[in-house]
Order: structure tokens, then sequence, then C-alpha cells
């Protein structure tokens, strides 16, 4: 049975954070403090917990195991490390059964009438995987170091898949970045504004795919007049893990671009997706997703691909 259907709850932590949400602004609050002038995406609103919980319910946790972020159509039960680092690699009987493939296409492509072949699925399948508030994420342990205490919080098996996608999905966050990468995993709403708004100020803006109700799993999406290009050459790409809570995987450099892709599928859906351009991809890995697909080679053309629903890029405005 393909893992990301089996909705398994597993685990249930009960953490006392009634006193503390009283104590504390909720992840809500804290984004209109920080960032009053900025609309909350889909991406972002969709993880927060609803208030009536966090007001009068202890926080829960739950996991359901799933394939780690990373690509647009989800389906499969197989163990990925995420195309979003720079350092993947793929070998060649992936290129046959990956989804990512998917997402990954070349700038001069981006342009009106271009037809695609797309699924936008939101990408961590543990659809319960809320944001905790800040105090909360952080009394919790998130290190390899200390894995079988947090495989015990969550009363896990070593041995189980469930394990290994907590496991993989730590030591990827643990992994250096390449050369003019500045990359950290936010473990709450709160260190992800934190993160992003260190990077680009606070006049920012925070975008992510949005789609209208799809009719089938797997369309022709077309490109149509609108591509806009958001402000600036860099921004803050923020990538959802797959966890027992919402945990994103954030990264920049200055040689990324954003845009705003309008696009209509041949069933009639309208998507407004964000696609992210890479214009230096010569530290990639060789083996890279992105180079076996698009039959190029590292740092000679840009590198672009779409982002899921549950992914959030941020720019200034």
């Amino acid at each position: 049975m393909e893992i990301n259907l089996l909705r398994i709850l597993i685990s249930f932590l009960t953490l006392a954070v009634v006193a503390a949400s009283h104590a504390a602004l909720t992840p809500k609050d804290y984004w209109n403090s920080v960032l009053p002038n900025t609309p909350m995406p889909s991406a972002v609103s969709d993880l927060l917990q609803p208030d009536h919980l966090m007001d009068e319910k202890p926080v829960g946790v739950t996991f359901s195991p799933g394939p780690p972020a990373g690509g647009i159509d989800v389906g499969i039960g197989q163990q990925r490390s995420s195309p979003f680092l720079y350092t993947y690699g793929s070998s060649e009987d992936q290129l046959h059964d990956d989804p990512n493939v998917a997402l990954f296409f070349l700038e001069k492509d981006m342009h009106p009438g271009k037809r695609m072949n797309l699924h936008f699925m939101t990408q961590d399948s543990n659809t319960a995987a809320t944001f905790l508030p800040r105090q909360v994420a952080k009394s919790l342990p998130f290190s390899s170091s200390r894995l079988p205490e947090i495989l015990n919080k969550f009363s896990l098996k070593p041995e189980s898949t469930e394990a290994n996608i907590i496991k993989n999905t730590i030591e990827e966050c643990e992994k250096p970045g390449i050369e003019g990468e500045e990359k950290y995993c936010a473990t709450s709403l709160e260190s992800m504004v934190d993160f992003s708004t260190s990077k680009l100020g606070k006049d920012v803006r925070a975008s992510s795919t949005e789609v209208g109700k799809e009719t089938q799993m797997q369309k022709y999406y077309t490109i149509v007049p609108g591509v806009k290009k958001m402000a600036g050459n860099k921004a803050v790409v923020c990538h959802k893990q797959n966890y027992a809570y919402a945990v994103f995987f954030c990264h920049t450099t200055r040689t990324t671009k954003a845009y705003l892709v309008p696009l209509v599928g041949n069933d009639g859906t309208k998507a407004k997706a964000v696609a992210i351009c890479h214009t230096d991809t010569s530290a990639w890995n060789p083996k890279h997703l992105a180079f076996q697909v698009l039959k190029v080679k590292p740092g000679t053309v840009p590198v672009c691909h779409f982002l899921p629903k549950d992914h959030v890029v941020w720019t200034s405005k």
C-alpha cells in the first residue's frame, strides 16, 4: 500500500500550551504584528491551528507517513530526498518514476502558449501537520543527535518507515548549504517569519501557488499572458517538509528570481503558480534531477521549477 494513503495516526503528544498561549502571541498574531501589510498566503494559513483550539485545548501533534516534500505529483511510497536541495542527486532509474521531473523547466520556456503536464498538489501528505507555537516547537528536540528521544516522543520504532522519514528530514536540515546559499529549517511560523525578514526586511510579499479545483489527477496546463517577475533578485524560498508538525526548509541565494505564472488547464482549471529560477547552478550536484531531466550541464543556463501548493516564496515588495 502506498504509504501516503495510510493516514495512520501514530502518535498524539499532549503539550501544555494553554497557559503559554495566553502569555505569548499566537503564530497568527505574531505574523500580524511583524507583517501588518503582508497578506498571509494559503500555504501558511492552511497550517494554522484553529483559534478555539489554541485557546481551549492542548495542541496535538499527529504524524501521517508520506513521501518527503519535493514534487508536484504525490502518490508514491518511496523515501526520497528533496530536489530543492542543491546537493540532491538522482539515479537513472529515478527519472522514470520520480514525480519531481514535472517540476523543472528552462527559463526560456516560460512564455504564453507553453504547454506543460502538471498536477499541483500539496507535497506533504501529512495534512494534519500544523504549526506549533514557537515556545512549544523550541521545547521539542530537533537534532539527529537526539533522534532516539524524538522517536520516543512520537512513539515510533527506530526501524519503522515513519522513523526513517523523521530521520531523513532532520538530516537534510543539518546538511551544509552550497557556496552562496543561506539555509535554515523553521520549526515554527514565527521562526520562518524571522529568518525571511532578516534577509529581506519587513516590507515583503509572501506568495504560494494557488490552484482552482482540479477535476483530473493530471492535466496539461498552458501558460497564459500575465507572467510577472517579483521584485528584486533575492528571494527566500521555504519548502514544506514531511514531519510530525509543520517544518519548512528555507534557503536563499543572490542568484534566484521568482515569478508568478498564470496557467489554464485543459479542463478550464485556473492556476497562479509560483516559479523559481536559478541563474547560477554551477555549484549544484552534477547529477541533480534538473540537469538529467532538462539535458543541460551545471552553470550553463537558468533552471526553473514550480512550487507545490504548500511551499512559500518571500520577496521584497
